[in-house]
Parts: C-alpha cells; structure tokens; sequence
C-alpha cells in the first residue's frame, strides 16, 4: 500500500523569515528581515520546511512553488476567462507562484454575493462583495485538495473602465504589482468579469476602515503621534517595496492608501492609466493635484522622487489631520501656485522633526528630497525610540491617558528629541481633538465643489521651474507653555498676475 504523504510544513517565524523566498539575488534594502534565497535550500528548509510529496524545501510558508504549478496547470482546461490575454496572464502567475499571494486566479462573477456599490474611482468603480469559498491558501496534503481560506466576510470589486478591451499593456502592470512583496501592499486575489458591462474587476482585500481620509474623520479616539509614526512607517515600508522592485507608483494620494482594523496598505500600484491605454503617449499625466509634485506637473519624467513628494503630503494629512488644499478649486491656477512654493499648512502641534522632514518630502528641488531608504529607515528609528517604555505597546487608536503617563515616567527616552517633541505635541492634539467631538465632524471635511481628489487627466503646459517658498516659518519653544508655532506656506498671487503669468 502507497504510504500517504505527510504534512512537513514548518510554521514561519516573520521575525527571523520573510513570508517567501526572494527569488532575485539582489538584496532588498529592508535590512530588518532576514532574506532568504531561492538558491539557498537549507535557509528556505530552516524557514518553511519541506513539502511532504516532493520533499524539497519550501519557497514560502506552506508553499511548494513546483508541485503547486503542477496542480495550477492541470486545472488550466477547467476554466477559461473567454479572452486570450487574461487566460495567458493568470496561467503565468499560477506557474510561477512562490507563494499564496503571489498568483491570481479566474474568479466566476456568479461566485460573489451581495455586491455592493461603495465609489468611484478615476478609472473605474469599487464595490464591495461576499466570496464564501474563499482563495487559496496552500495545498491540504493529507486531504490531497487546496485548502481555501474564506474567513474574510468582504473582498474589494474594482472594476476597470473600458476594460472590456483590455490590453496586455494593462496587464503587465497588474504583474509588476504581483512582483511587489507582500507586506503593505493590498493583496489581490484574482480577476473576474461582470457580465453586464464586460468590464474586467480586481479582487482586492477589503480594508473595512476604508481609505486614509475615511480612517481619520472617523475614528472615534484619539490618534496619538506614536500610533501616527507607526502607521507611517509601514506607508514608507509598502513604497520602499515598491521601489525595491522597479516600480514607482505615480498615483500616490491619500484615497490610495487603505487602512483595515490594525494597518495602512498602499493600493492601486499600476493603476494610474485607464485600462485599454495603448502604447501612443496620452497628451498630458493623470493625478490628484493637491499630491503631484511640482516637476511632474508640467510633464517631466516621473521618478521615485515624485512619490516621494506625494509621501509629504500624505504624511501631513495624517499628521495634520487636514485634507490639503480642500478649500480652493483644483485648476491651472493652483498649479501655479505649487509651483511657486505653495504647500499645505503644517498643523501647529505636529512635532518639529515630523514637520522637517514633511518639507524635505516636498522640496522643489528633487535631489534634496530623502531616498525611500533614508525615508523608511528614520521612522524606524522614531517608532523604536517612542516604543522603547517599560509598559505594555497599547492600541492603536489608544485614547486611554495612560499612554501619557507612561511617557511621562519612562526614564529610557528623555534624552530622545522625538520622544519629547512627541510628549508635548500629543498634549495638545489630544485638546485639538476633545473640542473637535463637541462640533459637528461634517464641517471638518467640507471641500470646494472644484476640489477634485479622483485621478484625472492633467494637461499644465509652460510652467517654470519649481521653486520653494520663501514665507516658510516654524518654531518650537521648549519653555513652560511648550507653545508651537505652525508652518504657513502661502503664496500671495492675485488673479490678474496668475493670468499675466499663465499667458506668458
């Protein structure tokens, strides 16, 4: 009688492993994990143990990239999405798999229940959705059949405008997205289609707290600066990856970033063209204004320095707590402005080195902005000088005043400059925030019927050189009251001059 295999899997310790192997052997600059090489079996048997039917090492946690592709492939004759491309598209990333999210899958339309319109984006709608079967998470052995993981109650439709003729263009994004690593990215599970409109959708993971600017005019606690410095820190992680493989990407705002009960997630990588663009150069770049910097604007080529510049803005508005430039119209003459030194206000109790590096984000000149690593690596430094006290590490939306006192008595960090700037600032914010409770929230997020924060086509010709603003002011006062000046950046251009200037 044939011996049945056994499960010989190891559980993956993340603090010592990464959740998969790096199949390229270049070093990633997230020098806090350990990387394992695709080459190096005995690394990849001490991290994932080995398959119990091959008995080869692993390639990631509970997964067998050979046997798995070998399962993938049989099934290709089972399924088909009735267009060429995706089929060709979805069978590549089943092949090549090294982990359970790291392949799509053909997911039926008829297999997801209560759909449910939530928004829309610039290129396309997002619905939420039940999948009750769930995807798949590794191979049972011992019960020779995928083991499917269907604890989520929603995943995330998003559908594609045009993309009833969607182009393989389109789909290379979608794998430059797969060839990301995994933490801080929204996972995506596979592709279907609605069969009424023919789009082609997405199926994302569902962030129940919904995007950045929904997180934050909704939460009920207040947000202190250690839970702010945290959350930024895993933004700057999900880009660092981003970078780290080849992308960049280009439509980095505060609608983009996800957040579910715990954790931030970068969203929409690729995603900043419509679905059936083809290779003929569009006239003009697609964006949010408020969160493009200045050089992309009048159409230089994007760089990873530009997300950066968007990673500023974001930073402020988690910071600040205010959506940027939700007061004016988003046109040609806004532009101007940005170009001329105008950025958002800096909220006067975010902490003096939060607020420095916020304007080293959105420095006009693109050389004097931080590297992703030297961005990343600075707030690993603040989080672990905030969270080195001898209490318990307490939750996110902590609104508890323990926190403070715990602060407070912790005798580790006092010579910590963030840790004191932290101290004093969350003092105030957390004043800011119990007068806020006792008005209206609705009238905090107001905006002018002109302030546009979906992704659009932009088209500013003849603008100049970038320059920064010269009425830049900040300060930080140590004395008794701990008074905090807030950073202004305003630039005074009347209509008759931004006219003058925009016809020139």
């Amino acid at each position: 009688m044939e011996k049945k295999p056994k499960n010989l899997w190891k559980y993956t310790d993340t603090d010592k492993y990464q959740l998969h192997v790096t199949v390229s052997t270049v070093r990633t600059e997230c020098a806090d994990e350990t990387i394992v090489y695709m080459e190096d079996l005995e690394k990849r048997k001490e991290a994932y143990g080995i398959c119990g039917e091959c008995n080869e090492p692993g390639t990631g946690e509970y997964w067998c990239q050979p046997c798995n592709a070998k399962r993938f492939k049989d099934n290709f004759k089972n399924w088909t999405s009735g267009n060429k491309n995706v089929d060709e598209f979805i069978q590549q990333s089943q092949l090549n798999a090294i982990h359970f999210l790291k392949y799509l899958e053909w997911i039926p339309f008829e297999k997801f229940q209560n759909i449910t319109y939530i928004a829309e984006g610039g290129f396309g709608k997002i619905y939420s959705a039940e999948w009750s079967e769930g995807y798949i998470y590794y191979w049972d052995i011992e019960n020779q059949k995928w083991y499917r993981y269907n604890q989520y109650n929603k995943y995330i439709l998003k559908s594609l405008y045009n993309s009833s003729d969607i182009c393989t263009e389109f789909l290379g994004e979608i794998k430059s997205y797969l060839q990301v690593y995994l933490e801080g990215i929204v996972p995506c599970y596979g592709i279907t289609q609605n069969p009424n409109t023919k789009e082609y959708m997405m199926v994302l993971y569902y962030c129940e707290k919904g995007n950045l600017r929904d997180y934050l005019n909704e939460s009920e606690f207040y947000i202190n600066y250690k839970s702010k410095i945290n959350k930024l820190l895993q933004i700057a992680k999900g880009l660092l990856d981003i970078h780290n493989a080849g992308s960049i990407h280009k439509d980095f705002h505060s609608g983009n970033i996800l957040h579910d009960a715990s954790f931030p997630f970068i969203s929409d990588l690729g995603m900043c063209q419509p679905a059936n663009k083809q290779s003929v150069k569009e006239e003009g770049i697609y964006g949010v204004l408020p969160y493009m910097a200045p050089e992309v604007l009048c159409g230089h080529q994007y760089t990873k320095a530009a997300d950066i510049y968007s990673f500023g803005i974001i930073m402020n508005e988690l910071l600040s707590e205010e959506i940027p430039f939700n007061d004016i119209s988003h046109d040609q003459f806004l532009a101007i402005k940005i170009y001329k030194g105008f950025r958002p206000n800096i909220s006067k109790d975010v902490p003096e080195l939060l607020a420095e590096l916020i304007i080293k984000c959105w420095d006009a000149e693109t050389e004097n902005r931080p590297t992703t690593k030297e961005l990343y690596q600075l707030l690993v430094k603040w989080d672990d000088e905030i969270n080195n006290i001898k209490s318990n590490y307490y939750d996110s939306d902590d609104s508890d005043d323990n926190y403070s006192e715990n602060i407070e008595n912790n005798q580790n960090n006092q010579n910590s400059e963030i840790y004191f700037q932290v101290k004093e600032c969350d003092k105030i914010g957390k004043q800011k925030f119990k007068s806020r409770l006792n008005k209206n929230k609705s009238v905090n997020i107001l905006t002018h019927p002109q302030a546009i924060y979906t992704s659009r086509l932009l088209n500013f010709k003849n603008l100049p050189k970038p320059v920064n603003s010269s009425n830049l002011s900040f300060q930080f006062n140590s004395d008794a009251d701990h008074t905090i000046q807030s950073i202004s950046s305003s630039v005074q251009l009347t209509e008759l001059e931004l006219n003058e200037f925009w016809q020139k």
